[in-house]
């Protein structure tokens, strides 16, 4: 087993990216995030030293995101996931979309034993 982390960037794809997880029969769960930088410069903390022109590149790009992620059975699985994402992104011509990884899960714990 393994859980696929997925960062969306870019929001407006959001739609479609779940309705390629749905066809694929994967589910998961997905939350708000925020780029630990774009958090920096929101929070204008004055003690954690940033470069004006890194300053003015994070206020230009997506500062919110959405994380989802989804505990997946079989590599085969994950890269079936994987492939349709990219396949999605094969004609955006933009570097700032988000990523995919993915980790082995060694075991599951329910929180209530039968």
């Amino acid at each position: 087993m393994f859980v696929l982390f997925m960062v969306l960037n870019d929001r407006d794809y959001l739609d479609e990216v779940l309705s390629r997880f749905v066809k694929l029969g994967v589910s998961g769960t997905i939350l708000e995030s925020q780029g630990m930088a774009h958090a920096i410069v929101e929070g204008n903390y004055e003690s954690i030293p940033l470069f004006g022109s890194l300053k003015s590149l994070l206020t230009d790009t997506h500062p919110y995101s959405k994380t989802i992620f989804s505990v997946i059975k079989g590599q085969e699985k994950v890269d079936e996931v994987v492939a349709s994402i990219q396949e999605l992104f094969s004609d955006v011509h933009r570097k700032d979309l988000g990523f995919i990884f993915s980790i082995p899960v060694v075991n599951i714990y329910p929180i209530k034993q039968k």
